[in-house]
């Protein structure tokens, strides 16, 4: 691969334990990098990839496919317009009805599910709610067809009074179509469920696969603040075009290599989203702490 002449980036796709060994070699070779997520169970080594990109002037993007789902940049729009009011709630579902030797292989990972489909949550929370004062992990393993492997994550942010929470399980039966994102503020709520839809028209390089795209985005407002109980409030639809699950990412990788750089805040956001993920698996890290890249 290296030797391919006039070679500008690389596309890191491998065993997840292995992704940053292979980002750092080719940030070594001064190359920008998208690489799958999440990384490895190393803060210092995630980082260490992180610092000889920033230092080679190079770009870094990583596969959280959702920063760029419409339907959840509109949501991010809504709330900080401040028209559902304070946020005290995130929630977020992502699962799926894996076969019984993939759940197994789950068992590769300290956090099982939650490293493997839960960091994609732990990234939205930190979108939303930013960082927390507290996280409570719960990973386990539903012992469906005597897997052992932690195929079942529930991870808790605590911030001051208030909660929110991610959920992900590798044994739930119809668990794609209910992966959701609910976002509760004291003047209304926000649904995205499914957070994507199926698209079922064939397409010519791979017919036999269906393509997950955007789904739509149902607001619920209150009237005022000082309005009676009733058992429903005013609900809008709000309709996002139809997308894509990863060519947005793709090409927000292209745009930053055609801009030449990243702002810093940018590599401390991977680094500790990434910090952020390894406390969700109940990995030890300083994940509050300071970041220095």
């Amino acid at each position: 691969m290296f030797a391919t002449p006039d070679l500008d980036a690389v596309t890191i796709e491998t065993f997840d334990l292995n992704l940053v060994k292979y980002a750092q070699i080719a940030a070594d070779r001064g190359l920008h990098v998208f690489m799958d997520k999440p990384g490895s169970e190393s803060a210092e080594d995630f980082e260490k990839m992180l610092s000889t990109i920033k230092k080679n002037g190079k770009v870094f993007s990583i596969g959280y496919m959702y920063r760029y789902n419409l339907a959840v940049q509109k949501a991010l729009e809504i709330v900080k317009s401040g028209k559902i009011g304070q946020i005290y709630s995130v929630e977020v579902h992502m699962s799926i009805d894996h076969f019984k030797e993939k759940r197994k292989w789950l068992g590769a990972f300290k956090g099982g599910m939650t490293f493997f489909l839960g960091c994609h949550l732990v990234d939205l929370i930190y979108s939303f709610m930013g960082l927390p004062d507290e996280i409570i992990p719960f990973n386990e393993s539903t012992g469906v067809f005597d897997v052992t492997a932690k195929d079942y994550g529930f991870v808790v942010f605590k911030y001051k009074s208030v909660v929110s929470f991610l959920k992900t399980c590798a044994s739930e039966v119809g668990g794609f179509g209910r992966r959701q994102l609910v976002i509760c503020g004291s003047l209304g709520n926000i649904e995205i469920k499914p957070i994507e839809s199926f698209c079922f028209e064939k397409r010519s390089e791979y017919p036999q696969f269906k393509f997950p795209l955007t789904s739509n985005i149902v607001v619920n407002y209150k009237m005022n603040e000082n309005n009676l109980f009733t058992w429903s409030e005013p609900v809008v639809t709000e309709n996002t075009p139809v997308q894509d699950r990863y060519r947005d990412m793709l090409r927000d990788f292209a745009r930053k290599i055609h801009l030449g750089k990243m702002d810093d805040s940018d590599f401390e956001r991977e680094a500790r989203v990434h910090r952020l993920v390894l406390a969700s698996c109940g990995i030890e890290c300083d994940w509050n702490g300071k970041i220095n890249l």
